[in-house]
C-alpha cells in the first residue's frame, strides 16, 4: 500500500505540475533576456528567409504545421488526418478516401510524432510521417509539395502513439502499439483476460527509397505491455530498434496506480535485421486483418482507398534471438539514441535519475546471456550489466532527450519545468533553463539523426498561463526558443503553436526549399475530369448526376452560367486552374454547399459536390484572392424543380439561357 500511495503522489504532482517551476512574475518575466541580442538572434528581415523548417505535430487537430527557425513564424499548415475546409481537404471528391479507414470515414485523428526521412541517419529532405494515435495510421507527407501524399492504418493496435519512428535509411517507419488489444481475428475476448489475450503489436512499415510508398511489411507479436516512444539505433546500433514500454503489470483498470507498482519496466531492443532473416527464412504467418491504405496521385490529382485484409506477423516465442528487455526506471517515456549510436537514454517519468544503456555492453550481455530471468519468454538483461551510468538528480520527471552534436544531450523535464544539459561521456550536468510552466517534448534541427545541427533546442509547452493575451479557459500553446550554441542555454522567443504539438523535428532549409514543388504541369494533368482549355470546358448530365467540366484563370471561371440544374441532381463541379504561375492559385464555393470550399493550384483540377437544397439562382465565386478583379470572379448557377424542362446550358460571356431556347427553336 506504501508503494501505491507514493506512486498516487508522484502522478498528482505530474499531472497538475505541482512542483512546476514558475518564476516569480512569470508573466512579465524574459523581458531583459530577450532584448537586445536576443531579439536580434531570432529577427528575420523582409524578404530574407528562416535558416529551418520546424514541422510541428497538431496534437488533437490531427494536423502538421511549418514553421520557420528562428523567427517562430507559422508558414503553413498540411492538413493529414483531419477535414480542412480552408482548401477542402477531406471534403473534396479527391482527397475524401484519404480519410477512409476500416471503420469506415474518420475525419480527425490525434497526431503525435513527426519523423523526417533520413539517408545514413541524416535528413535528407524528401519526406515527413507523422502518426495518428487515435484510429491508428501513419501518414506521409511530400517535402516538395507540403501535401500528405499517402496514409497507411496500422492494424492489432489500440494506439499508435509510439510511432512512426523512422530507421537510418528510411528502410522502415515502426509504430509499437500504446494499448495492447486482442489481435484483430480474436477481438471479443473478456477485458480481464488482459494477460493471456492482449497482445502488444509493433509494425515495421517499408518505405520504397524512389517514391516512398509504404506497405507493412510484418509485425512482431509481443507482450501486452504499453509502448510510449521509440527511436532506431544508428552507426554500430543500425540494425536495431529500442522501444521504452510501460505497464508491465499488464493492468487493465486504474492504470495511474496499477501501472505503476514495480520500480523498473523495461525498454525493449529489437534486433529487426534478424526479424529480415526469419522471415526471409518463412517464419512468418499471414494473419487475418483488415486494414485501409489510401493514396493520393499527383498526375491524376485524385486518392485511392484499398482495404487490405491480412498481415505477416512474426511470434518471438518462435524466432529466438530477436527482442531483448532491459529495465529500466518506472514508466518511462522518451527513448533516445545518440548521434553515434553508441547509447540509449531512457526517461522514467516516475524517477530521480536518468539511465543511459551502452551498446556495445547490451552486445556482450546478450552474447554472455547476462539475464535477469525473461518476461512472457522473452530474456530480461540484467541492468548493471548493460548500464553506462547513471545522471544523478537531473531533475523531475525527465520526459524527452536530444543531441547537440557536441557530445551532450539535453533533456525535457515536466515535473520541474525546465531543459537540463549534461555530458553523455560524463553524466555530468552542465547547464539548466526553466521552461516557464510544463515542457514535453524538445526539439533540436537534426536532433535525433547522425548529424544534429545544434544551435537551438525548441520546447513545447503543455501549460502556458501568464505568458501570453488571456484567450478564455483556454490559453494558446506554447513554443520557446532558446541558443544552445554556447556553453550556456538562453532563452531568444516565445511564440504560440497551432493545436496541442507533441513534437517536432527541423531541418535546414537549404534541404528542402531547393526541390520546392511551385506548379503542377498542365499537361501532365491526369484527371478524368480535367479542361486543360476553356475549349474543353462543357457540362454533361449522367441520369442525375451534372458534370461541370470547368475551368479557372485570372479572372473569371468558364462556365460562369449554368441553367438546367434540378432538385435532386448531385452536381459535381470539376475545377481545372489554368494558370502556369507560381502562387496563384483559385478558390472555387457555391452559396448553401454543406461541406466546404476548394482550393485549386496551378495546373491542379479538384472536384467539389454539392447537392441543390432550394429552388432558385445561386451565385459561385472564387474564394482566395487572385487579382485585382478577384471579387468579379463570380458566376451563376440555375436550379430548378424536379421534372423541369429547362434545358442543361451554360457559357461565360454570353446568354445560355438564350442559346439553349434558340436550339430548341430549330427542332
Amino acid at each position: 500500500m506504501k508503494i501505491i500511495n507514493i506512486s498516487i503522489i508522484a502522478l498528482a504532482m505530474l499531472a497538475g505540475g505541482f512542483f512546476a517551476c514558475k518564476p516569480d512574475n512569470a508573466g512579465k518575466s524574459g523581458g531583459a533576456e530577450l532584448a537586445g541580442d536576443a531579439a536580434q538572434k531570432v529577427y528575420v528581415a523582409p524578404g530574407k528567409h528562416d535558416e529551418f523548417y520546424n514541422i510541428v505535430s497538431g496534437g488533437f487537430n490531427g494536423q502538421l504545421s511549418v514553421v520557420g527557425l528562428p523567427s517562430g513564424r507559422v508558414l503553413r499548415i498540411i492538413p493529414v488526418f483531419s477535414q480542412f475546409a480552408e482548401n477542402g481537404w477531406g471534403y473534396s471528391e479527391e482527397t475524401k478516401p484519404m480519410l477512409n479507414t476500416s471503420h469506415g470515414f474518420v475525419p480527425w485523428d490525434d497526431s503525435h510524432h513527426v519523423a523526417l526521412s533520413t539517408t545514413n541517419g541524416e535528413h535528407d529532405g524528401k519526406w515527413a510521417f507523422i502518426n495518428g494515435n487515435n484510429t491508428p495510421r501513419i501518414a506521409r507527407v511530400s517535402l516538395s509539395t507540403f501535401r500528405t501524399d499517402e496514409i497507411i492504418e496500422i492494424p492489432n493496435s489500440g494506439g499508435n502513439h509510439s510511432s512512426p519512428f523512422i530507421t537510418a535509411n528510411s528502410e522502415y517507419a515502426v509504430a509499437g502499439t500504446r494499448f495492447s488489444v486482442p489481435p484483430d481475428a480474436n477481438a471479443d475476448v473478456s477485458i480481464n483476460s488482459f494477460k493471456q489475450n492482449f497482445k502488444g503489436y509493433i509494425s515495421f512499415v517499408s518505405i520504397d527509397k524512389t517514391t516512398g510508398r509504404m506497405a507493412i511489411k510484418f509485425q512482431l507479436k509481443t507482450p501486452g505491455v504499453s509502448f510510449d516512444l521509440a527511436r532506431a539505433g544508428k552507426g554500430k546500433s543500425d540494425g536495431w530498434f529500442f522501444f521504452s514500454c510501460y505497464n508491465t503489470e499488464q493492468a487493465n483498470s486504474l492504470l495511474e496506480v496499477n501501472a505503476s507498482q514495480k520500480d523498473k519496466d523495461f525498454i525493449l531492443a529489437v534486433n529487426w535485421k534478424k526479424a529480415e532473416q526469419y522471415l526471409a527464412q518463412g517464419k512468418g504467418k499471414k494473419e487475418a486483418a483488415k486494414f485501409a491504405h489510401n493514396v493520393y496521385d499527383e498526375k491524376t490529382h485524385s486518392a485511392t482507398s484499398t482495404i487490405i485484409n491480412e498481415v505477416m506477423t512474426l511470434d518471438p516465442k518462435e524466432c529466438p534471438d530477436m527482442l531483448y528487455f532491459m529495465p529500466c526506471p518506472k514508466s518511462p517515456h522518451g527513448c533516445d539514441v545518440d548521434p553515434t549510436g553508441s547509447y540509449i537514454v531512457g526517461s522514467g517519468k516516475l524517477a530521480a535519475v536518468i539511465p543511459v544503456f551502452s551498446f556495445d555492453k547490451i552486445q556482450q550481455a546478450i552474447a554472455a546471456k547476462t539475464f535477469d530471468g525473461s518476461f512472457d519468454g522473452i530474456p530480461v538483461l540484467k541492468y548493471e550489466a548493460v548500464l553506462h551510468g547513471e545522471v544523478k538528480k537531473p531533475g523531475l520527471g525527465p520526459l524527452h532527450t536530444e543531441f547537440d552534436g557536441q557530445g551532450n544531450a539535453i533533456t525535457s523535464f515536466f515535473v520541474s519545468s525546465e531543459l537540463v544539459k549534461w555530458n553523455l561521456q560524463s553524466l555530468e550536468v552542465l547547464d539548466r533553463v526553466p521552461t516557464y510552466y510544463s515542457v514535453g517534448h524538445l526539439s533540436i534541427p537534426g536532433g535525433p539523426t547522425s548529424k544534429p545541427h545544434g544551435k537551438y533546442v525548441i520546447a513545447y509547452n503543455k501549460i502556458t498561463k501568464d505568458r501570453y493575451l488571456p484567450t478564455g479557459p483556454e490559453l494558446t500553446q506554447s513554443a520557446q526558443l532558446y541558443d544552445i550554441s554556447g556553453e550556456k542555454m538562453k532563452l531568444l522567443l516565445d511564440f504560440p503553436t497551432i493545436g496541442e504539438p507533441h513534437y517536432a523535428e527541423a531541418i535546414p532549409a537549404s534541404l528542402v526549399e531547393k526541390n520546392s514543388r511551385k506548379i503542377f504541369k498542365l499537361e501532365e494533368n491526369n484527371h478524368p475530369y480535367v479542361a486543360k482549355g476553356e475549349k474543353e470546358a462543357k457540362v454533361v448530365r449522367k441520369g442525375n448526376e451534372v458534370h461541370v467540366y470547368m475551368t479557372s484563370i485570372r479572372s473569371h471561371f468558364t462556365p460562369d452560367n449554368i441553367e438546367g440544374v434540378k432538385m435532386g441532381d448531385d452536381v459535381y463541379f470539376h475545377v481545372t486552374n489554368l494558370e502556369q504561375d507560381w502562387d496563384v492559385p483559385h478558390g472555387f464555393a457555391v452559396r448553401g454547399a454543406n461541406n466546404a470550399e476548394i482550393l485549386i493550384m496551378p495546373g491542379e483540377t479538384c472536384t467539389l459536390k454539392w447537392k441543390p437544397s432550394r429552388v432558385g439562382v445561386t451565385p459561385i465565386y472564387c474564394t482566395d484572392f487572385c487579382s485585382a478583379l478577384h471579387q468579379e470572379m463570380q458566376g451563376y448557377v440555375r436550379v430548378s424543380p424536379a421534372g423541369s424542362k429547362i434545358p442543361l446550358s451554360w457559357g461565360t460571356g454570353k446568354n445560355p439561357t438564350a442559346e439553349a431556347e434558340q436550339k430548341v427553336a430549330k427542332r
